[in-house]
Parts: structure tokens; sequence; C-alpha cells
């Protein structure tokens, strides 16, 4: 090959790289670093199959790692510098400029891996990999505002470049350039690596910004000699090593034959690493944080459960606050499911009206997020359904905090209720008197015999806060009462007593059997979503 050469960086969407200005930069930074390299720790590296952009990474050379170029003119890059023929007779045993698969990297910093159908998918660029991640991100998600990336790795590549470091080190200790650079000390990981020579294209591609994000891109690869019985055995084996900059080895050296790790010295004559016949399974995963839309609801039958009640296959009610609300937004988020939230909940035969019960609608990996447009066409959608058993108003996007305010909210706010109540006897003046004098009345409860099944047997106090009660025309044992209690309290219980489980109660109070005839909630108060 000659000395001569010109350097033409190899772009599949010129959209996706650097300018040509800052390319031919980092090319020229990266033929100045490379200048320094030792010519025979090169060669000793490209001997045991170490790629490229490894050999770069080991020597803490970083824009060989990310400037958008093949393999091939990064190795006549080496070979310019170091007069390496062993590059030479390297590039020509590359099939269509491929490399065999790296010893330590397994193909991930080659940008070669194996997909779900063992399909073997070979990229020369990071701007090519970058591209395919990115069309695959756009197929399933409409709209993103930053990501994350996220790269799950095999411990097999930790392994065989702490085995390549340890020999390196052993062979090269005494050497005037090993001892004046503290070489393979703190080098960059392959994960850092692969996330350096991709983010910036990534970035350009999908026209958002790399950061801490809700939107999750994930590499993960595998290998199969990572799993092997032979290999286990190689790790526990390996547990004696001593760590050093980023993988470790201070005083300890490995040696790998077989491909088991034991401890012990190295030498040209016993050092062997496994062959790596393929690279690394990759799946690319996406997943997007929960997009949380909360309102109020208000339930305007007594035949409607506040979740899904199914019980030995049979559902229990004409259908459920959840589904109606739930099943009419996942849609037009376009989301994997759904978790319905709310401040605290009715039974299937109490009305939820005046102000609305508080609520949120989890959205599970959703892909579109929607506008404040589509939250109120959301809004028209479910007061529109025919049913018209359930009713919703103050939809809008709220963050994660939301999830947490709902929690407190549902054990620690006030709520009203109205209640139709009969008691055994007519109800006179002093009565009246009784009820309505009552402020802030402490009650003690035990679990409600209906619920024992499914609560724990806990006695709970409780506060009434106050109490109205309005005649009924016409009727001398029937009257409405009006109440404000802490959230959690048990308003039926309260007033029948629970067979005394529950004292005092408007039964005790009275002096006579007191009974619920129809119960609607008419206010939560919370911070959240006020009107």
């Amino acid at each position: 090959m000659s000395d001569e050469y010109v350097i033409t960086p190899v772009v599949s969407d010129p959209n996706l790289a650097a300018s040509g200005d800052e390319v031919t930069d980092e090319m020229k930074l990266l033929e100045n670093a490379v200048q320094e390299l030792p010519a025979n720790a090169v060669k000793e590296l490209i001997t045991h199959e170490v790629c490229v952009r490894c050999i770069f990474r080991l020597f803490n050379i970083h824009e060989g790692i990310h400037v958008l170029v093949s393999p091939t003119i990064l190795y006549s890059i080496i070979e310019k510098a170091t007069k390496l023929e062993a590059v030479t007779t390297k590039c020509s045993q590359m099939p269509e400029g491929k490399s065999n698969i790296c010893s330590i990297c397994l193909g991930v910093m080659q940008f070669s891996y194996r997909d779900q159908r063992e399909m073997l998918v070979e990229k020369d660029h990071a701007a090519d990999f970058a591209m395919m991640i990115a069309e695959s991100v756009k197929e399933k998600y409409h709209e993103i505002t930053s990501f994350t990336l996220e790269v799950s790795l095999p411990t097999l590549i930790i392994e065989n470049e702490s085995v390549i470091l340890s020999y390196m080190k052993k062979k090269y200790a005494s050497e005037v350039w090993f001892q004046e650079k503290s070489s393979f000390e703190h080098i960059i990981s392959v994960k850092d690596a692969l996330k350096l020579s991709i983010t910036n294209s990534l970035e350009v591609s999908l026209g958002v910004k790399s950061s801490v994000s809700d939107f999750r891109i994930r590499l993960t690869y595998e290998h199969e000699d990572d799993t092997s019985a032979e290999n286990k055995m190689g790790k526990n084996q390996c547990n004696k090593r001593i760590k050093s900059g980023m993988y470790g080895l201070r005083n300890g050296f490995v040696k790998c034959t077989n491909a088991t790790v034991q401890s012990g010295d190295v030498s040209d004559s016993n050092f062997q690493l496994k062959k790596v016949g393929m690279p690394c399974h990759m799946a690319l995963t996406f997943s997007q944080a929960p997009v949380y839309i909360g309102g109020r609801y208000l339930k305007l039958s007594r035949n409607v459960s506040q979740t899904r009640w199914i019980i030995d296959d049979e559902r229990k009610g004409e259908a459920s606050v959840e589904e109606l609300i739930g099943e009419n937004i996942l849609p037009m988020c376009n989301g994997d499911g759904y978790k319905f939230h709310a401040a605290g909940r009715e039974d299937i035969d109490v009305r939820m009206l005046g102000s609305g019960r508080p609520f949120l609608i989890e959205i599970q990996n959703a892909r579109h997020l929607p506008s404040q447009e589509s939250i109120k066409e959301m809004e028209k959608k479910i007061n529109g359904l025919q049913s018209n058993l359930v009713r919703v108003k103050h939809l809008k996007i709220l963050g994660s905090q939301g999830w947490s305010l709902m929690r407190e909210g549902e054990a620690e706010k006030q709520k009203q209720y109205a209640a139709l109540v009969w008691i055994s006897r007519s109800i006179n003046e002093d009565d009246l008197e009784t009820l309505s004098s009552l402020k802030d009345l402490k009650v003690l409860q035990r679990t409600p015999i209906r619920v024992l099944h499914r609560r724990s047997p806990l006695d709970r106090e409780k506060i009434i806060h106050w109490m109205n009660i309005e005649k009924i025309a016409g009727s001398s044992q029937y009257f409405l009462l009006h109440l404000c209690t802490q959230a959690g309290t048990y308003i039926k219980e309260f007033v029948h007593g629970d067979l005394g489980r529950t004292h005092p109660s408007i039964g005790s109070l009275l002096g006579c059997r007191a009974e619920i005839l129809q119960l609607d909630v008419t206010d939560v108060k919370m911070d959240i979503l006020n009107e």
C-alpha cells in the first residue's frame, strides 16, 4: 500500500454525519495521535484479532472510536503511522472490507451483530448503525422530545479485555512508551465507546437531544459463549481478579487457556484467547416512561364499579369507571396498556357526584404524546358515550408527581357525602340538634364485616368533621344526612354501626336502629385537580 492516500469519509447519508470540515479535523487529530502508537504493541493486538476501534480505545484515542469512516480507512491510518506490513495483510484478508469478529468487543464496536432471526447484520459506519436504530424508533414512536441510550453487554467482553490487558501489561511493562504513558490505564469501556460513537448521529437523525429522558433506547447484547457451562466455570475462577482502572488488574495477571481463565503468569507460549466465530445477538428495544392523564370523574349509575369486578368469570355491574375512561384514552395515546388510580373509591351502588373524584390514567409505553387539543377530544368522547354512566372533567397531562399527590389525597383529605337514612322511630328536633352540633367527632372503626375477606382486621380512628340533617317532606323516619369526613371513613358502617364494630354511629347517637338506603359522594377536596 502506498504511503500516500486520500481520506474520504464514507457515510450512507451525509445529513447524519458531522460537516466535512469537522470530519477532516477529527481525521487530522487521529493521524497525529496514532503517530505515537508503539508498532510492536499494535501488531500484537492485531494478531490477536482485536478490531481497529478497540485498538484506538485501548490507547485512549477517542477520535478513532467515533470518526465516521470505514474500518479499512482506519487500518490504513495505523499502517501509515506504524509502517506495519501486518496491517496490509490484515486488510487484504477482509472480505469486502469486513474484519474478523473482534476478540474483545465481540463485534459490538464493529457494528456487527445477529438479529432475532439469526441473520448477520454488518454496518461499516457508526452513522449507518445509528440510522438503523433511528428508523426503528420512527416506525413505532411518532413523537419523542429526547432520549436516553442504554447498553447491556455480556460479561465475556470484560473478561476477554482483562485477559488482553493483563498480557499486554506483562509483556510491555518494561517498555519506555508503557512507563511514560501508563498505557492501558483508565481506558474507556466498550459500553461507553459505543455510546460515544453513535449518540451524535442518533441526535441528528431523530432531531432531539440525548439526556436523562423518559424515552429509552436499549441495546441488549448477548453471546452464546457467555452462558455456556465452560464459560461459567471460567467466570467463577476469574473472581480472584484484582481490578484496576476501568476493569482492574493491578498486581494479578490472568491467562486464558481453552477459554478458561486462571490465575498465573502469562507468556507468549501459553497465552491463548478463545476464537469468537460469530458476533453477539443484539436486541433493540424501546420504552417510554408512563404518561399520566388526570382529571375528575363523576359516576352517575348505582350499577357501575370503580374498577373491573369479575368473580368466577361473571361481571358484577354494567361496566367500570376504569374501563369506560381507560379504553377511550388508550387508543388516542397508542400505548401498550393502562392502569387506573383514584383518590379513594366508592362502592358499586354509590354514585360519585358534585365536583367528582380525582383520578389518574397511567398510559404505559405511549407512542403518541397527547396535545391539549387531543385531551379535549378525549374528554368530549368519554362524556358523549351513549351509556351516560360516567363523565369526566378537567382532564390534563400530569407529571409523575401527580401519582404521589393522589396517594396523599387518598389517605389525608376530606370527603363529603349525602345519604338517604332510615331510622326505626320518628325523627325530632332534638335529633337534628344532636347531630348538627357534633364537630370533629372521633369514630373508631373495626374493619367492616363486608370487607373482612379482602382487608386486614384493624381498628381505624376516623374523624367526622361535621354533619347536617335535612328533613324529607311527608316522612318522619327518613332524612338526608350531609356529612364531611376524613378520607377512608366507612360511611355505611358509621350509619348502622356494623354490629357494634363502628362506635359511635348514627344509630348509637340517636338510640335507635339506622340504615342507609342510598349514598352519594358529593365532593372530594384535594389540592390536585381542584376546579
